[in-house]
């Protein structure tokens, strides 16, 4: 006969079963981030802070790519793809954390590929990703002497890099004073950090050639106090002024400079100060003004329209402001997910169909990637970016930029893609480079397959 005792006891134990089972089920789905069988993404994002608007967006569109593919083709040839968020809140140090958290998640891939979204914390990992042996993918971001892929093997600057952009706008503001900017005034104003940083030797080097007068003014993070420099802006009086922000301090720019009456069709923002969320917080101010892009907004494109049926459709969107699916920085996650996803295909493709690839693997596949027009427009991505064709020479693939002005309502395109001066970059970053290899007491060569 059993015990009141026992009998209560596995009673209670029963219960316990019971209520973690329905407390299960409760739960939002979430991906499996360490299943052998599957390809691990790493994602060390921000969603909080004074960029965390930014990250919602960016890597919502990522997300939603990555289970669009599951959903769609049952992953890549098979292999479904999971993940996991860790969030940096911008910050190098929790960046590093995450890094160092995330890898151990799944000893085959170590994470795939990681989109830091942030220069500082790239600076930060990219010797930890070469020493691990998994690709730092910096799309539109990051060192640009790791274009050099014979010193930075596992660092890829996709796209286009911070010096090649400064250098594109430079000559599409050329074109419009009718081929010369000799003479000319232009205030480089940025975001005192290493993103900020980043483009200033390619600026003074395009300064130096085309002759004209370069005033460099920092703005500390996060930006939202801008009285100052706006102050010498309007004692400068430029002729154009090439904006460096992010965040908040894009809007506050803006506002800024309605305030002491610069024209905002004289102002031109690098990519990461050219999204909705700059615009429509400014209001009027930002009626005019102008950016670098690689991708362009909107759900016109086929695999945007395609990613809100199938995902939000069924419910099972990342975005919880749906209004935000097709906005510029929505889009550029979605692209950089789909450069990651055919890094996969590329990696699959050589080292074996249905297998989880290594991170050496896909170090492979992002130095030997060819994505075409053609294999863009299979996808459903055309405009979302520009052809990328990468070797161990260039890992940045592409070099080019469009340039987007904001009509008070929506970004519209102005120009056809402009590259930047490769004879003047491309000697900048390479000295870099050497330098850094020599520091490091390397010799720089490409690696094998």
């Amino acid at each position: 006969m059993t015990s009141p005792i026992l009998n209560a006891r596995s009673q209670a134990r029963s219960l316990a079963l019971a209520l973690g089972a329905a407390a299960a089920l409760l739960l939002p789905a979430m991906p499996a981030a360490a299943q052998g069988s599957e390809q691990f993404v790493a994602l060390p994002s921000y969603r909080v802070g004074p960029y965390g608007a930014n990250g919602q967006s960016w890597y919502g569109g990522f997300i939603d790519y990555l289970n669009y593919v599951n959903l769609k083709e049952g992953g890549v040839n098979g292999v479904k793809l999971s993940w996991e968020e860790c969030e940096t809140e911008y910050n190098n140090a929790k960046g590093v954390e995450c890094y160092e958290r995330l890898k151990s998640k799944s000893t085959v891939s170590r994470g795939t590929a990681y989109h830091t979204m942030s220069t500082g914390i790239s600076y930060a990992l990219v010797d930890k990703t070469a020493a691990d042996k998994v690709p730092l993918v910096m799309m539109g971001y990051g060192r640009t002497d790791a274009v050099d892929g014979s010193v930075f093997p596992y660092a890829f600057p996709l796209v286009t890099t911070y010096q090649m952009q400064v250098s594109a706008i430079v000559k599409f503001l050329t074109a419009k004073n009718g081929g010369s900017l000799a003479g000319k005034k232009i205030v480089y104003l940025y975001h005192d950090s290493a993103y900020g940083k980043e483009p200033i030797v390619a600026l003074q080097a395009e300064a130096k050639l085309g002759k004209f007068n370069l005033v460099e003014i920092p703005v500390a993070h996060p930006g939202n106090e801008q009285g100052a420099q706006w102050l010498k802006i309007r004692q400068e009086n430029p002729d154009y002024v090439i904006f460096w922000g992010w965040g908040v301090m894009n809007q506050t720019a803006l506002k800024a400079a309605q305030k002491v009456g610069f024209p905002r069709d004289k102002m031109i923002g690098s990519w990461w100060a050219g999204s909705e969320e700059d615009t429509v917080p400014a209001g009027e101010a930002a009626k005019g003004y102008m950016s670098a892009t690689w991708n362009v907004a909107g759900k016109h494109v086929p695999l945007i329209a395609d990613i809100e049926k199938v995902l939000y459709g069924a419910g099972k969107g990342n975005m919880q402001d749906k209004a935000k699916v097709g906005s510029v920085l929505y889009n550029r996650g979605v692209s950089a997910a789909v450069v990651t996803v055919e890094a996969i295909r590329v990696a699959q493709g050589k080292f074996g169909k249905g297998k989880v690839m290594s991170g050496e693997d896909m170090r492979w596949a992002f130095e030997n990637l060819d994505l075409s027009n053609a294999r863009l427009q299979q996808l459903g991505a055309t405009g979302l970016l520009p052809e990328l064709k990468t070797s161990c020479e260039n890992h940045e693939g592409s070099g080019k930029v469009k340039i987007q002005q904001w009509d008070g309502s929506k970004w519209v395109v102005v120009s056809d893609w402009v590259e930047g001066n490769k004879n003047l970059i491309h000697p900048l970053f390479k000295a870099t480079a050497a330098q850094y290899a020599k520091e490091k007491g390397m010799k720089p060569a490409c690696l094998k397959s």
